[in-house]
């Protein structure tokens, strides 16, 4: 049995008031002349976003916001999941879990609910309706913080189903980014006979066995060059992830460092990052992150991963994959063939611009991209 409650978000004036005071206290460190993004976060940039965020920002006008929509908390096997739930405008809506990634939150997926829940009010068709579920991970922002190890994406993805049959969904679709690709990916292995079908986007290709074909070497040689130059955060993470989080716990700036040069490096936003997201968007995600203290159980799913490899096993559930140029690898897009490996790929759409959080960046193509994909499933849901 699931227990769901409604819930409301509401951060104590406390948490914001040492918020604003560690801003006003904070040590900069020193930067080499004219470094701009090359060493790291941009000092010059990183000290005006700060500044804004300690004295500008207003966290409560967006936490009303936020609170418009119908927030929820269950008890799922003994965690406690954050989702906001809303309802299709359709004919015949099919049940939705949208799962975000790191070092996103919920917000992530806001700017799609009403583009899968009433698309007719946005240009499309009501029979391509939704009923969306948008999931916190556990240890990410309103949800909680797993006290015990082995939360993998395994392990998530059960959570995940337990959640929507609580909410009275036998059969449901699913799409994710990132992390939350991950935790679909696992929840078409373990749960194949409850998905309709699932939908990703910035989903890690493991390494491929030999013998490659030609576009699997390119794409295996891009990543390995993104590890070498790009890749330290998440060896970090899933190495020593505590010793990273007591500075990221205890720094408003440094905990800003480390989430907004990601959000710069892997979207499409041509060094201005600022240009694919709003300020106050950044910071709200900051926010969320800072009032939870969830930075370091955030990062411990790296761990976790590193513990537990997952099966390479192939994915009895329809599959379907919008492929942004800047997700994690720009120079070597992932090729179908890689894909056909592992899933049964049956939506297959490789996009002009955009990166790795194409919920925030192109929610408008995103959203008809899982329309189109489950246009044609619906009838499987029976």
């Amino acid at each position: 049995m699931v227990l769901i409650e409604p819930f409301a978000i509401a951060v104590d004036d406390e948490v914001l008031t040492d918020l604003r005071a560690r801003i006003a206290r904070t040590r900069w460190p020193d930067a080499v002349d004219e470094a701009g993004w090359s060493y790291g976060t941009d000092l010059a940039y990183l000290r005006d976003l700060v500044a804004y965020w300690g004295t500008e920002f207003d966290w409560r006008r967006r936490e009303r916001e936020l609170n418009r929509l119908a927030h929820f908390r269950a008890d799922v096997d003994g965690s406690g999941i954050h989702f906001v739930h809303q309802r299709g405008h359709g004919p015949d809506p099919i049940p939705l879990i949208l799962t975000h990634g790191w070092p996103s939150s919920f917000v992530e997926h806001l700017e799609l609910l009403p583009l899968l829940t009433d698309p007719a009010a946005h240009g499309g068709r009501a029979e391509d309706a939704f009923d969306v579920v948008v999931a916190s991970l556990p240890g990410y922002g309103f949800s909680d913080r797993p006290r015990a190890a082995g939360m993998t994406k395994a392990a998530i993805a059960d959570r995940w189903a337990l959640l929507m049959r609580g909410l009275g969904y036998d059969r449901f679709g699913a799409h994710g980014s990132d992390v939350g690709a991950g935790v679909t990916v696992a929840l078409g292995r373990q749960h194949p006979q409850r998905l309709i079908g699932m939908h990703l986007s910035a989903y890690t290709f493991p390494k491929p066995a030999e013998p490659w074909k030609s576009a699997e070497r390119t794409f295996v040689e891009a990543q390995e060059h993104w590890q070498r130059t790009e890749g330290s955060y998440a060896a970090q993470q899933a190495t020593k992830p505590q010793t990273l989080a007591y500075g990221l716990t205890d720094s408003p700036a440094g905990l800003a460092a480390w989430i907004v040069e990601k959000f710069r490096a892997w979207s499409d936003c041509g060094g201005n990052v600022e240009s694919r997201f709003a300020r106050d968007l950044l910071l709200t995600n900051l926010t969320i992150y800072w009032a939870t203290e969830t930075i370091n159980s955030s990062t411990r799913v790296y761990y976790e991963e590193r513990q537990s490899a997952p099966p390479a096993t192939p994915v009895p559930v329809p599959a379907g994959f919008a492929v942004f140029p800047n997700e994690f690898v720009p120079e070597g897009r992932p090729p179908r063939e890689l894909a056909e490996r592992t899933f049964d790929v049956r939506r297959w759409t490789e996009h002009p611009r955009g990166g790795h959080f194409a919920a925030m960046e192109e929610p408008a193509v995103l959203a008809e991209e899982i329309r189109a994909f489950f246009r044609p499933l619906r009838s499987a849901r029976l």
